[in-house]
């Protein structure tokens, strides 16, 4: 039997399969975004920690006889989110996510040092990890001081598991620290953040093992002890691996939190100035592109806030008949973007007044002159009421 445990933005779930891949049981437990200001995007870690206690709590119960024959767990779970930990162990401060824009001008200001594309074969986004221990280190000092090691959500999760500190390669990949063509932290990229190695996990690939359960918590679910957890991935490689995304050739899209359109590669193929993300896969010696826009479903259930109806009732009005697109428009930029604009201040439109109907225009701010931007032009057609 095997364990799956994905710490998602939304929510920690879990899933039993069999060794033939069939799955035995799922449970999860939400989680919530706190937003302090305007573009900031954080969660406490104690959270996933409580999250994945009720899954594994859920599970266990359930299916006590099926988890006392568990022979390994693997991980996924969002990316780039920067979890600040000192020497105890102790989180410093809320971890800040993937899709937290407040550093976009410390992300601009290593994206102007070229070794930062050469070496990551990508961008500096606001969204990535590095951009955010900058922004600490111009912010907030004193707590950057007590770091003592950076990790990303999923590999705090294992840091729990297991007590060690491990990541590896494509979920390090989205952290603006990785020689992604070597698949090694590099010292010069890590510098220019003032860190060091000696801030990182250990790295390993996604198929190898890193680390094992701590006997502690074998002992309270009555689970086997010593139990591998795999090196796991990000979210999305490990969509990959799951749909068999692992060679050139294939590709998904997906659409969670944010969307994604994913493509395997058999080797490195960086183009930075395409805002398409070239990481490490899951896999030893592969690679993947990777374009992102950081709302997808988000943007509906933004929308089903404002009228007062759930995703799904919203949906379901759709029927299951394809019909072909309205004259509506709407640009999903709730927050920022990443592809195909790198730009943390770009907003798909301003917010109507009530019983208003005019055009809406882009809030992106204009960065060409007096020329009016792709996002103004693409809203001419949207009006409200």
């Amino acid at each position: 039997m095997y364990l799956g445990l994905d710490l998602g933005t939304s929510g920690l779930k879990g899933v039993l399969i069999d060794a033939a891949g069939s799955i035995l049981g799922t449970a999860a437990s939400p989680l919530k975004v706190t937003r302090p200001q305007i573009g900031w995007s954080e969660q406490d870690p104690s959270d996933w920690i409580k999250a994945a206690e009720n899954v594994l709590g859920e599970l266990c119960n359930l299916f006590p006889k099926q988890t006392r024959a568990l022979a390994g767990i693997g991980l996924s779970g969002q990316m780039h989110g920067a979890t600040a930990i000192d020497k105890g162990g102790q989180v410093i401060r809320p971890a800040i996510l993937w899709n937290d824009t407040r550093s976009h001008a410390q992300a601009a200001e290593l994206d102007a040092k070229p070794v930062f594309r050469n070496l990551t074969g990508n961008i500096v986004f606001p969204g990535f990890t590095a951009p955010k221990i900058l922004w600490m280190r111009q912010h907030e000092p004193a707590l950057l001081a007590q770091i003592d090691k950076v990790l990303l959500p999923k590999d705090y999760l294992r840091l729990w598991l297991t007590g060690q500190a491990i990541s590896e390669m494509s979920d390090a990949s989205g952290t603006s620290w990785l020689d992604v063509k070597r698949r090694d932290w590099s010292d010069t990229l890590l510098a220019a953040t003032g860190l060091s190695q000696e801030n990182m996990p250990e790295l390993i690939e996604g198929s190898a093992v890193g680390g094992v359960l701590r006997d502690s918590l074998a002992a309270r679910w009555n689970l086997p002890k010593s139990i591998p957890v795999a090196g796991g991935a990000g979210d999305n490689a490990a969509t990959a691996i799951g749909l068999g995304v692992v060679k050139a050739g294939q590709a998904f899209a997906s659409l969670g939190t944010s969307g994604v359109l994913f493509a395997a590669n058999d080797a490195y193929s960086p183009n930075p100035d395409s805002a398409v993300h070239a990481f490490c896969h899951a896999l030893p010696q592969t690679w993947h592109q990777m374009g992102v826009i950081l709302a997808a479903t988000d943007a509906l259930e933004w929308y089903s806030a404002i009228v007062g109806k759930t995703a799904a009732q919203l949906t379901n009005e759709l029927g299951g008949t394809l019909r072909k697109p309205g004259r509506l428009q709407f640009l999903p930029y709730l927050g920022g973007e990443r592809t195909p604009h790198n730009d943390a201040d770009i907003r798909g439109a301003d917010p109507p007044p009530l019983n208003w109907s005019a055009p809406i225009v882009s809030k992106r701010r204009i960065k060409n002159g007096n020329q009016e931007t792709q996002a103004g032009r693409d809203c001419h057609e949207v009006t409200a009421s």
